[in-house]
């Protein structure tokens, strides 16, 4: 991927978040990995009138190398998931039902299997003011051996190798998040033992495929 592109991939993940309501107007951030770059959507821009030269693109200690708008706000979270937990992509929501999940309770409750693809029940993180250095650390302790993370009060972040998974990962834990609340409503959610949620984390690690690569037989 030229980083051009991955520029690109950022506006384009970026519009989809609010097409899908994962978050309004300028809220919410995406991030993406280029070598030792990361490209990053900027601080208060509507999305919409991006284009690739706009996307500020910095180092792995937050330096501006190229862009001439700010970057987000919420940078000192992206760069900690590069740096601490080896993210390719990183997707910041403001998403409502998990947002709601957060006032409500420490973790996502295990009314799912899909929590196995981010390695088991996802944490609500200690609430911190945004753009902070606490935000980062409370985010990074709560997504140790995560690949999302639930901040009170705040929004969700995901991450992944690519783009594409950081974002799907994004919209399932809005899923799960719904699902919970939904539930709740009506009654107390009955729950997958934890053994059934771990047995999950090891059938996924050989779970999904790519684009062009072709299937292979059954036993193989």
């Amino acid at each position: 991927m030229l980083l051009a592109d991955a520029r690109a991939a950022v506006i384009a993940a970026a519009l989809r978040m609010t097409a899908d309501g994962l978050v309004v107007g300028t809220s919410g951030n995406v991030s993406v990995r280029h070598g030792d770059l990361i490209a990053v959507t900027p601080s208060g821009v509507d999305y919409d009138r991006l284009g690739p030269a706009d996307v500020p693109v910095v180092d792995l200690s937050g330096a501006v190398v190229d862009g001439a708008l700010a970057p987000t706000s919420e940078l000192p979270m992206h760069l900690t998931a590069y740096r601490d937990h080896e993210a390719g992509a990183v997707v910041h929501t403001h998403s409502v039902h998990a947002t709601a999940l957060s006032l409500l309770a420490d973790e996502v409750p295990a009314v799912h299997y899909q929590l196995a693809d981010f390695g088991g029940v996802v944490r609500v993180a200690d609430y911190a003011r945004f753009g902070t250095a606490e935000l980062a650390a409370n985010m990074s302790a709560a997504l140790t051996g995560r690949t999302g993370v639930i901040l009170r009060n705040h929004g969700t972040l995901t991450l992944a190798a690519t783009l594409a998974k950081a974002y799907n990962r994004a919209a399932q834990l809005e899923w799960l998040c719904q699902v919970w609340l939904t539930a709740r409503t009506a009654g107390e959610p009955r729950l997958l033992p934890a053994a059934e949620i771990e047995g999950c984390v090891a059938a996924f690690a050989g779970y999904g495929q790519e684009p062009g690569i072709a299937a292979r037989p059954a036993g193989g």
